[in-house]
């Protein structure tokens, strides 16, 4: 009876994970609903200012961009790696992680390479083994574009001082629910559009071209950052829901199979003591 006791109390735990992973995904679905419409909300607008941006840039002279267009012999990196403040979204995380590491290695062997961090699980394992410069948890209490831009500014600002040749952004890129893409996304030095501009329509612009440029590149990087922090916080969501789904099927299984043991274990008990009060009964006769 201590093993019917003991599979019991295994039963009762399952079932009580159960209903705690269930709770999460019905969370993380709420909250996936309302980051799924900002960032989809969003992408049409972030990638035509970035075309725009791209195309006027094209019909332009090179040295109209000014600082954030400089072309330069990367030695000093910077790379901002965005993750979220939680866990529990399988392997969310570790993904970006693993790419920002592989990166390095990979690509940067031997120059200086900073981290900036946004996400509290990023800054934990990174800052072990890498140079983490700053660290922004506290974007997530507060997910606003103006709260993003004070962050935008400060990297705009390392790279117009010289601190960095180079500075990229690796986070997943939202897809759906159950998929999220690794991304590793350059952020500056603006990256130069390919070809020429092959607009159909003869636009007028007011003021001139260059002073358009200009006026954009600071809002088209901000709009950059804060796309990739929505992207990751959608995804952040999805996987989330995806992981409590498939905990809660788990469990599911693993109940139903502790039952089965659990009926078969208390069907012998019972068999076995029929048997003994036959037995006994047989004696008493005999």
């Amino acid at each position: 009876m201590a093993n019917l006791k003991e599979i019991r109390n295994r039963i009762t735990s399952i079932g009580s994970t159960m209903q705690i992973t269930s709770a999460m995904k019905m969370v993380s679905a709420a909250k996936l609903k309302k980051a799924q419409d900002a960032i989809t909300q969003m992408r049409p607008y972030a990638n035509k200012l970035t075309e725009l941006l791209q195309s006027l840039s094209a019909t332009l002279d090179s040295d109209v961009g000014g600082v954030y267009s400089e072309q330069k012999e990367v030695s000093r990196v910077l790379l901002v790696v965005i993750t979220s403040n939680r866990g529990l979204c399988g392997g969310f995380n570790s993904s970006v992680i693993k790419a920002s590491i592989k990166n390095i290695e990979d690509n940067f062997k031997g120059k200086q390479v900073d981290l900036l961090t946004i996400g509290k699980k990023g800054n934990d394992l990174l800052s072990k083994t890498q140079n983490v410069i700053e660290n922004h948890n506290e974007i997530y209490d507060d997910l606003t574009f103006n709260n993003v831009a004070v962050i935008a500014e400060k990297i705009m600002s390392l790279f117009a001082e010289g601190k960095y040749e180079k500075v990229e952004l690796i986070y997943n890129q939202f897809k759906n629910a159950a998929t999220q893409i690794e991304t590793i996304e350059q952020f500056l030095p603006i990256v130069p559009a390919e070809g020429e501009f092959k607009g159909n329509v003869d636009y007028i612009f007011e003021p001139s071209k260059a002073e358009i440029v200009l006026e954009l590149i600071p809002k088209s990087l901000k709009t950059q950052l804060y796309k990739a922090i929505r992207d990751s916080f959608a995804s952040e969501h999805g996987a989330r829901m995806t992981a409590m789904h498939k905990a809660t099927d788990n469990a599911t299984d693993l109940r139903n199979d502790l039952l089965l043991t659990y009926n078969k274990a208390r069907q012998a008990a019972i068999t076995n003591e029929i048997l003994e009060i036959v037995g006994g009964a047989e004696a008493l006769n005999n």
